[in-house]
């Protein structure tokens, strides 16, 4: 070796130390393990452990007798595998014992850590522990299944409903039940949510009878895997956060277990919710975050395989398009491998039913769609979907990324759509800013964009929509249809910062208006827990860690607007009863809405060929008034049933034809059979 060679060596290995392995050391030439056993497998007879950690010069497996303390029981070295892995085969039933691993490199050990495939840690997850899976399954586990969520014709056998069929809940575990008059009695834990019969003292359903009683198809659960931010070692202290800090990927977190110490605890008693939710004829999404990590440097990923498992900006630091001081490379074979296989385990062990991906945008599109065609495999009917956006730029190209603008491109996964959500409430970002529903001129083409589910609609004009200036779905199941969710305002607080000046009457009917427009939009409905009984957030916008005083679903609301819960009721129940709002193709969307050409300002109103899409509502008409106005309306001649008039459910048998009034801020929806 020459002196200069020798002096460029040396440099390389500084700049490795200051960076980890990054672009410096090309990670294309990293070995490829294709074997699916990395991590435990476990019999009585012996547990065989398998990492993946190909730049390691010496492994240990180091076992304690319990979670958290620092005297360790043992430590074993481990062989070296094939590609990249290292293995160790330790005979006897190690079940009940804590292990970790650290890896030697570059002159020295690395922290001890759960490998990333582990799935059953101890508390605040930072030991991983042998568990025998048959044990943490509930009676009848093996008899669970994944509820029929649709009444359409037609359906293939096994197929419980299409996606456009969904109507999703957005929920927070601990939200749910930690309202001191819930009824519930397992508070802020996974088994709240397995309760039935429970009631708030005024009378009215809370926890899973609610959800059953509004009618929803699938429960969207905030981050529910292991995460960092809440301490598990002190249940009972008043510690809160929504999770988007991943530590364990593959296991329930603690908090919400009865005993977080306990490997099996926690895995058990969310199969235990997701029994009793599929029991009510709801199923299952859960909410991951696989483009970044808590920790960055002291990561799981990053001391088994330091730099591998995330982007790099040209300098070598790490890229941060999640805004959280990370972003895993997605396109990588083994965090590509990660995903996938992560993802298939929570389908194939807990039985979840759809995963939403929390900044989706960062992901390549090649490892969304090899997700997609795994995971719709295994269960034909699941449901994905994720955020089409980023929080930052990143290292890789806008077209690579599954982006909103690259929907098309994706295979059976839908975005968010944020034009119709900033459409009708105003901008997220601009806090007083309005939208359709609460009086702003000039968003009706928004509306008709978020009606027509982004699909291509002759009479949409494309150059008056707020972001997106053309179509970007192939169909309406590649698009989510909201107006809000746990991030930024509640709609209820949006509205009371936005139209200050407007009594809580108005704003109820603003509100109203809004979920009307998200219930016969096109695409799949997602609505926001309590947004049915104007839930209020005390105008704290970002509410991840401001505790139960702000977040905590109260269930008085319900009762005290038990007007408006009922009439979100009434939308999802005439949502899931119309096949007419749930059409399956663009060309269906372009032939069988039709705008009303009218000159009635801040005015949408359309119809749909309900015929033709095989309602027994033969023709449907939708009418939105955006304005402070109470405006004249011409149905024509032809006698009409009422269903909605002026966000009010009429009884059956109302009709109407010719002149009607709208009242300002409402929705009207009649039908001719």
């Amino acid at each position: 070796m020459t002196a200069l060679r020798k002096s460029i060596l040396i440099l390389l290995l500084m700049i490795q130390g200051m960076f980890g392995f990054s672009q410096f050391f090309n990670t294309e030439h990293y070995p490829v393990y294709t074997g699916n056993d990395l991590g435990l497998k476990y019999s009585a007879a012996s547990s065989i452990f398998r990492i993946w950690s190909p730049t390691a010069e010496k492994v240990e497996l180091v076992f304690y007798s319990s979670s958290l303390g620092s005297e360790q029981h043992e430590a074993m070295a481990m062989e070296k595998g094939i590609h990249g892995t290292w293995i160790k085969t330790v005979s006897g039933n190690m079940k009940g014992r804590y292990y970790a691993f650290r890896i030697f490199t570059k002159g020295h050990w690395l922290h001890e850590v759960p490998d990333p495939y582990a799935k059953a840690v101890g508390t605040n997850g930072k030991r991983a522990v042998v568990v025998d899976m048959s044990e943490t399954n509930p009676q009848d586990w093996i008899k669970d299944k994944s509820p029929v969520f649709s009444n359409r014709k037609g359906l293939k056998p096994g197929i419980g409903g299409l996606p456009v069929d969904a109507i999703i809940y957005e929920l927070h575990v601990r939200d749910a039940s930690i309202d001191p008059q819930s009824g519930i009695k397992a508070k802020g834990k996974f088994l709240g949510l397995a309760e039935s019969g429970t009631v708030h003292p005024s009378g009215v359903k809370t926890g899973l009878d609610h959800l059953k009683e509004l009618g929803v198809t699938h429960i969207h659960l905030l981050p529910s895997y292991d995460f960092f931010s809440v301490d598990e070692s002190r249940p009972d202290s008043a510690q809160y956060n929504w999770g988007y800090d991943p530590l364990n990927y593959n296991t329930p977190e603690g908090s919400y277990a009865s005993n977080p110490s306990d490997g099996k605890t926690r895995i058990k008693e969310f199969k235990q919710m997701v029994q009793a939710m599929h029991n009510k004829g709801l199923r299952v999404v859960m909410d991951v975050v696989y483009n970044h990590t808590m920790l960055t440097e002291n990561s799981y990923f990053n001391q088994l395989v330091p730099g591998y498992y995330y982007r790099q900006k040209e300098d070598g630091s790490f890229s941060n398009a999640s805004a959280c001081g990370n972003e895993t490379a997605s396109e990588r074979p083994m965090m590509r491998k990660f995903m996938l296989e992560s993802l298939e385990y929570w389908v194939k062990e807990f039985h979840i039913d759809g995963f939403r991906f929390d900044l989706m945008g960062i992901h390549d599109i090649e490892t969304m769609n090899q997700i997609s065609a795994t995971l719709h495999k295994i269960k034909p009917d699941i449901l994905l979907y994720g955020e089409g956006w980023t929080a930052g730029s990143s290292p890789i190209p806008d077209s690579l990324r599954a982006l909103k603008k690259n929907a098309y491109q994706l295979d059976r996964i839908a975005v968010f759509s944020d034009d119709l959500r900033d459409g009708i409430k105003g901008s997220v970002f601009e806090h007083e800013d309005k939208g359709f529903a609460s009086g702003k001129k000039g968003m009706e083409e928004n509306i008709k964009f978020g009606v027509t589910a982004a699909c291509r609609h002759p009479q949409v004009d494309y150059t008056k929509v707020n972001y997106s200036k053309g179509p970007y779905a192939n169909d309406p199941s590649q698009v989510v249809s909201y107006c809000e969710c746990h991030d930024n305002h509640v709609l209820w607080d949006k509205l009371a910062i936005s139209n200050k000046k407007d009594d809580l009457l108005l704003r109820k009917e603003m509100h109203k208006l809004s979920l009307t427009i998200v219930m016969t939009s096109q695409g799949i409905s997602f609505l926001h827990a309590g947004t049915e009984f104007l839930r209020s957030k005390k105008g704290v916008e970002n509410s991840f860690n401001a505790g139960d005083s702000i977040n905590l679903i109260q269930w008085k609301d319900k009762a005290q607007n038990a007007d408006v819960f009922q009439y979100v009721q009434s939308l999802v129940k005439m949502r899931k009863s119309h096949p007419a709002f749930r059409l399956t193709t663009e060309k269906e969307i372009a032939g069988l809405i039709n705008f009303d050409q009218t000159s009635l300002p801040q005015v949408v109103s359309y119809q749909i060929n309900g015929a033709a899409a095989g309602d027994n509502w033969k023709k449907i008409r939708v009418i939105y008034n955006g304005s402070a106005m109470q405006q004249s309306f011409n149905l024509g001649n032809a006698m009409q049933k009422v269903f909605i008039m002026n966000n009010r459910v009429v009884s059956s048998g109302y009709t109407a034809n010719g002149t009607i009034i709208l009242k300002p801020f409402s929705s009207t929806i009649l039908y001719m059979d």
